[in-house]
């Protein structure tokens, strides 16, 4: 496959798990501002733009929820927005026709022309119309990718993309409650903003605290959301592009070791070792994931940097 179609599907994965992981955040938390009036909008609204990496300038004022989803759904110029991940999406799967089904590119395509017009039926009737949309959006484009992509190389890196990404988002969601009191609320907020509430209900019997919690996002190995099934199944996709690797020596990759040290460690920390220090704990799988994505970078999309050339004059 040739490089520039292997990144374009990397980042549909990432782009499209970016738009729909974000649409249930910001659903959860405008629904926490409307319904609680002891949240403080402002403070709630910049905690979210640092858990997903938004900058707030400081002519934005007072925050308050139609300008927190003003800046975290609709900015087209910001890639972690919702709209602007919908966009990098569509347009990688422009650049990848060849390699991508139609019916992807369908419901791409589809989605960014009825963005105007749901976003301009939210500002009307509220954000919660236009969130649900792009989840749903984001649960055709799972099904149909699911349903009409062959199981080669093509969907390892699509499937690759959206584990890293799915990570990624998971993290910074615990990262917003470390602060919180063992039996906060705000720990449900985790749940839901995941999908993860019904599950994590059965699983555990309804019982709610932080290291239930925690324990649920961070190392369940059967929730498809969770740390671990995301980087266990990101591993799973590098260890079959790397196919023609001699395996006698063990030897791997950059980004296989880093993702399997990842996985590891969450895989054989003592359950009651795992609260101790959660805020370096959970920056340290962080830059962790961002090492991975550097690393499948340069592995397989830019493997050598970019060389100008030098004394090749035409003498005379």
């Amino acid at each position: 496959m040739l490089a520039r179609n292997a990144e374009s599907l990397y980042w549909i994965g990432r782009y499209v798990e970016r738009a729909d992981d974000t649409s249930r955040i910001l659903n959860v938390s405008v629904h926490q501002l409307l319904e609680d009036a002891s949240v403080d909008p402002d403070h709630a609204s910049r905690q979210l733009l640092a858990v997903l990496g938004i900058p707030s300038a400081d002519g934005d004022g007072v925050l308050d929820v139609w300008k927190l989803t003003e800046l975290v759904a609709y900015a087209k110029d910001n890639p972690s927005s919702i709209v602007g991940s919908i966009n990098s999406a569509r347009e990688n799967t422009r650049g990848a026709r060849e390699v991508v089904s139609t019916e992807l590119w369908e419901c791409l395509n589809a989605t960014w022309n009825a963005v105007p017009d749901r976003q301009r039926y939210a500002r009307r009737a509220g954000p919660h119309a236009f969130l649900s949309f792009v989840e749903e959006r984001a649960a055709m484009f799972a099904g149909l990718a699911d349903s009409t992509m062959s199981r080669d190389d093509g969907w390892l890196f699509l499937v690759l993309g959206r584990s890293v990404e799915r990570a990624d988002m998971v993290v910074r969601l615990l990262l917003s409650r470390v602060s919180d009191r063992a039996s906060s609320p705000g720990w449900m907020t985790v749940l839901r903003s995941a999908g993860a509430q019904d599950t994590y209900l059965r699983t555990n019997r309804g019982a709610l605290d932080a290291a239930r919690v925690v324990q649920f996002m961070l190392r369940d190995t059967l929730f498809p959301r969770s740390v671990f099934h995301a980087l266990r199944q990101a591993e799973d996709c590098l260890q079959q592009l790397d196919h023609g690797r001699n395996t006698r020596d063990n030897d791997k990759s950059e980004a296989v070791r880093l993702l399997g040290r990842a996985r590891s460690e969450l895989e054989f920390l003592h359950p009651s070792a795992l609260l101790d220090d959660l805020p370096r704990r959970l920056q340290g799988l962080q830059t962790a994931i961002k090492d991975i994505g550097e690393a499948v970078s340069m592995q397989y999309f830019h493997t050598s940097p970019w060389v100008a050339w030098s004394g090749a004059e035409v003498s005379l």
